[in-house]
This record gives C-alpha cells, sequence and structure tokens, in this order.
C-alpha cells in the first residue's frame, strides 16, 4: 500500500522530511477493523511529532490522527462496524497513522461518518471534536443548562477552537467569548456563534476591560499558554476552571492557589493509550458528533484542500501549519 512516513526529524523543507513509501497492508484482528481512507486532515500533533519523535530501528514512521474511509475488514471481536460501513476517527498515538491507503483502528475509537457531508468535509473534524467534547464536558464539567457562566476561548479560529465554539453555543448556554488577530478570523469565529471576540495580541485583561467583559468561569488555551498565563490569572473568577492542550515549556501551577482554580490537561490520545476503562466513549462521542452534523446543528470546520495524499502535498500542508495562521482545518483527499 502507498503511505507516507519519514526515518529522520527533519525541518520540513527538506524532502526527506516526509516520504513516498510503500508499505504492506496490515490485517484486522481482535476488536480492530481496517480502514481504506478516503482523506485526512493534519493537525499540530502531526508536526511536533515529525520533528520531535525518533523513529526506532529501521523502521517507518507514518504519522496522522485523523481520517474518513471505508471499513474493509474487521477482526472476530468486532461487534460495532461492518465491511462497508463509512467512518470516522482520530486514531491512537502509538500505532501507526493515517498517511497510508489502509489503517487498522481499535472499533472503540472509531465513530459513523456524517453522511451529509463528504470524505474530506468530516476528515476536518475528528480529533478536534473529541478534544474539545472532552475538554468541555470531561475535563471541564462544563453545565449545560446554567447560563449564569462564561467562558474564555483563547485562540479560537484554530481547528479545536472552530468546533469547541459550535459545541459550546450549541450544546450550552455559556456566554462565549474568543480571541482572534485578524479581521477574518474575528468573522469566522462570530459566524461558528462566539458572543464576543478579542485579540489575544493585546493584553486580554485590557481587552476585557475595553469591552466590558464578564470574568469567565472558564478558560480554556488553545495556544501560546505560557505567554497568556498571568493573564490568565489576573481574569479567571475565583473556583474558575482553566484547561489547556498545548506544550508550554514550562508552565507555574502556583499563582493559581489564590483563586483556588482547577487546572486541566486534555490529551485527547489518553484513553486509547491507556486502554482506559472508559475508552469506548470516544466512539459514543464521535457518533454523537456525527448526528449533530447530519442535523444540522453544527458544521464542518474545513479550512483548505491541499490536494491527493502524497509528501508533497503533505510538506506543504506541514509548513502552512506552522505558520500558525491556519483557520479552519487543513485537509487531503484520495492517493
Amino acid at each position: 500500500m502507498k503511505a507516507i512516513g519519514y526515518k529522520e526529524n527533519l525541518p520540513i523543507e527538506d524532502v526527506n522530511s516526509l516520504q513516498d513509501i510503500e508499505l504492506n497492508t496490515p490485517k484486522a484482528t481482535g476488536r480492530d477493523v481496517l480502514v481504506e481512507i478516503k482523506a485526512i486532515s493534519v493537525n499540530p500533533a502531526d508536526y511536533k511529532v515529525r520533528a520531535g519523535m525518533p523513529v526506532e530501528g529501521d523502521d517507518w514512521k507514518v504519522i496522522g490522527w485523523d481520517a474518513t474511509g471505508i471499513v474493509k475488514e474487521v477482526g472476530e471481536d468486532v461487534s460495532l462496524f461492518k465491511v462497508g460501513d463509512e467512518v470516522w476517527y482520530a486514531g491512537d498515538f502509538t500505532r501507526q497513522g493515517s498517511y497510508a491507503q489502509y489503517q487498522v483502528v481499535d472499533e472503540r475509537i472509531v465513530g459513523k461518518k456524517p453522511s451529509s457531508l463528504s470524505f474530506p468535509e468530516a476528515a476536518a473534524l475528528p480529533l478536534t471534536s473529541l478534544t474539545a467534547y472532552e475538554m468541555l464536558f470531561d475535563r471541564l464539567q462544563v453545565s449545560k443548562d446554567d447560563a449564569s457562566k462564561s467562558i474564555l476561548v483563547i485562540g479560537a479560529a484554530g481547528g479545536v477552537g472552530s468546533i469547541l465554539v459550535q459545541l459550546a453555543k450549541k450544546l450550552t448556554k455559556l456566554n462565549i467569548i474568543g480571541t482572534a488577530s485578524r479581521e477574518e478570523t474575528t468573522a469566522w469565529l462570530k459566524d461558528l456563534g462566539a458572543d464576543s471576540v478579542i485579540n489575544h495580541r493585546n493584553k486580554l485583561s485590557e481587552e476585557f476591560e475595553k469591552y466590558n467583559l464578564p470574568a469567565p468561569d472558564y478558560v480554556v488555551s488553545l495556544n501560546g499558554t505560557e505567554q497568556h498565563a498571568d493573564e490568565i490569572v489576573k481574569l479567571i473568577k475565583p473556583q474558575g476552571k482553566f484547561g489547556f492542550i498545548d506544550d508550554p515549556k514550562t508552565f507555574n501551577i502556583m499563582p493559581f492557589k489564590l483563586k483556588s482554580v482547577s487546572t486541566h490537561w486534555e490529551f485527547m490520545f489518553t484513553r486509547s493509550m491507556f486502554q482506559t476503562e472508559d475508552m469506548i466513549e470516544q466512539h459514543h462521542i464521535l457518533n454523537k458528533v456525527s448526528s449533530l452534523i447530519d442535523n444540522g446543528t453544527i458544521k464542518t470546520t474545513i479550512g483548505e484542500n491541499f490536494g491527493i495524499i502524497n509528501a508533497e502535498n503533505l510538506r506543504k500542508a506541514h509548513a502552512f501549519l506552522e505558520t500558525g495562521k491556519a483557520k479552519g482545518k487543513i485537509v487531503l483527499e484520495g492517493f
């Protein structure tokens, strides 16, 4: 089968950073399904792993954690899917990824693809939807019915933010304050349902004062956490909840003590990496999001389609993603 992989951690400008390769097609056993991949999307996790995770031995490392496709084979213990089903998933950090024609994945982290979306439209959503949903309802345990609370989403126009804002708008009564720094991303967030949009290039506390915004009960930081930490401490309500997903080099939790703020780090791969007892929750979440898409409650966050799935186009996608200027998700389709 065709695949795209790497053996060395190289800058994306190097043609060997991602290479077109041929690998054996895997077999589905146990609770795994074998999926013929139709479309994928790229995430910050992709370029972070490509640049920083060494390859053991002489094997190729195949990355990628967003895919849509068709089930071609099922393991002997599979009960949730059958051959021919259209599926979507974000995969498992410990296994070979979705930059390939075929991939095996545990059925417990796979969902039914939204029937109203094309394969590339749907590929924009699994990882970000799981991350956003888990952050809101598993980590922060946001109330769905309390209209008195507000949430600040830092870096809200990216992949995770674009779906988190929609989920918060449609599934809760929160007052949603998003951050963006450009006219087009500000308009994007307002279209997705943000009640207010402020500029994260300025001091957040000054933006809150400028627009007379309420102190947030919840703060979600999707990028630049280290840069905004002092402002988050200043803004968040006493006994508030703070969640983040990025990888600050240092993070001092002590300033949150006086306000009794709880901190939550969301990592979407935890359930699959550790085979947690509630691993199947990701199957349920993906099916919930699929239903929300098909009934028109939320929409895909696709940004740009970079063409067929090959090393050249994936290098271009990584390079653009590394600029931090992506709006929505970058997808690729077909081989």
